[in-house]
């Protein structure tokens, strides 16, 4: 089956050029993980293309998204991007032609939101109660994301779902992607409030969802273990919810524990008793192509 991975990561050296701007690798790395990497692990595994979300590493400012943009240049068959960006300049105008800046490329996706951290040039700590991305200033960046008919990449966790539903519904122009399906753990079951607010924002067709990030969530329900349990239960009532056409697969590899290989990200869907084949195609490879192009 075509694969798709609709979430990694992939940064460079530290360089003079482009600068580290904080130490925020993955557990237990200490260097580059390069696209020349990420491709070769693609090959692996099998992954016919996969997107690079731009991490952290490199600040917000006009150089955040540089190494994305040069991966995806060096394997533009292979690569696509999603961006960062300085959500809160002084003139939001400012952050209008960012957000053109960014998505400007053709195989740039969209921008991320953070909304799972406390904003800052660097994102802290989690938070999970912020409502930053509900602030006023950034309509002007909702609107103009549906007018050039690209994507809003949101990382909540689950007590921030009621956030992407009042967003949804205030920009239904807008194609919002719910990044690692809220990021289930230890203070949410699939089954109760508030990670079944997924249900209501699910009534929006412009949102989507990334099952991504599923050994990390199975890591907070304490097992790791391959094919990741704990998960699938929350992977099952997305499936009732949004259906199959709304929902994708990711990895978000690298940005793992040394208890994972990148192979392993992926092919616990094919152990998901509830997924037919047809669902597997849809998260494989075919809600992003209908989504994306």
């Amino acid at each position: 089956m075509k694969l798709i991975d609709a979430h990694t990561h992939a940064w460079g050296r530290d360089t003079q050029e482009l600068p580290w701007r904080a130490d925020l690798l993955p557990p237990e790395w200490d260097g580059a993980y390069t696209h020349e990497d990420l491709v070769r692990d693609m090959d692996r595994a099998g992954v016919a293309e996969s997107v690079i979300v731009t991490t952290p590493l490199y600040g917000r400012d006009r150089r955040a998204n540089e190494y994305t943009m040069r991966s995806i240049e060096a394997h533009p068959d292979r690569l696509w991007g999603v961006g960062l960006m300085e959500f809160f300049p002084d003139d939001p105008a400012d952050a209008r032609d960012a957000l053109e800046r960014v998505t400007g490329h053709p195989r740039m996706l969209g921008v991320r939101m953070h909304a799972a951290l406390e904003y800052g040039e660097i994102p802290g700590d989690v938070d999970r109660t912020g409502d930053w991305i509900t602030d006023d200033r950034l309509e002007t960046v909702w609107r103009r994301a549906g007018e050039l008919d690209t994507a809003i990449f949101v990382f909540p966790k689950a007590q921030q779902l009621e956030q992407v539903e009042t967003l949804a519904g205030r920009y239904p122009e807008t194609t919002i992607v719910v990044d690692h399906m809220a990021w289930p753990d230890e203070t949410t079951a699939p089954d109760e409030e508030p990670w079944t607010t997924f249900e209501s924002v699910a009534e929006h067709d412009n949102v989507f969802v990334k099952v991504s990030s599923v050994p990390r969530s199975a890591e907070a329900a304490g097992d790791s273990r391959w094919p990741y349990e704990p998960v699938h239960d929350y992977v099952t009532n997305l499936l009732e919810w949004f259906g199959p056409e709304r929902l994708m697969l990711g990895s978000d590899y690298p940005w793992m524990d040394d208890w994972t290989d990148y192979e392993s990200c992926l092919s616990w869907i094919e152990t998901v008793e509830t997924l037919s084949r047809r669902d597997r195609a849809y998260l494989s490879h075919r809600t992003f192509e209908d989504l994306h192009g």
